[in-house]
């Protein structure tokens, strides 16, 4: 069993984040007769695991549903994350493909920030923010929509 400290010091989390994925059912914690928090050291891979699904853009919903699968008796196994991970597979495979449609047109980006040119298919296809009026739309935002 490892404290609260130990753990954050193990994975970089923030103590209160730990207490927040605690909060959240996506760690678990026993507590000692003076009320402190004991996790067992198969939480490091929880939490790794938690946070590298944060960077990968899953949000705390899509992570809670996924690891609500692993087994809370004891330390997951290989074949438990690999059941875990393929219910992310999709979303990945979603934001994979809109990460290089992105890297893709911005090469075609012109940069200045008007957002209304008919060519621009990042934040304007086929020129949508024209009824909006003329210039930057999209980043003023008084007077956006």
């Amino acid at each position: 069993m490892i404290t609260i400290g130990e753990l954050s010091g193990r994975t970089g989390v923030a103590t209160s984040a730990l207490r927040f994925y605690e909060e959240r059912g996506l760690i678990t914690s026993e507590r000692t007769t003076g009320n402190q928090r004991r996790y067992r050291r198969s939480t490091i891979r929880r939490v790794s695991v938690i946070r590298a699904a944060q960077r990968c853009g899953l949000s705390l919903d899509e992570i809670t549903e996924a690891m609500a699968i692993l087994p809370s008796d004891r330390p997951a196994r290989r074949d438990d994350w690999a059941r875990m991970s393929s219910a992310w597979r999709e979303r990945l495979d979603e934001r994979i493909a809109a990460l290089e449609l992105l890297r893709d047109d911005l090469s075609s980006c012109i940069g200045c920030g008007c957002l209304s040119l008919a060519r621009c298919s990042l934040l304007n296809p086929q020129d949508s923010a024209a009824r909006l009026g003329p210039g930057a739309r999209y980043l003023i935002p008084s007077r956006a929509k």
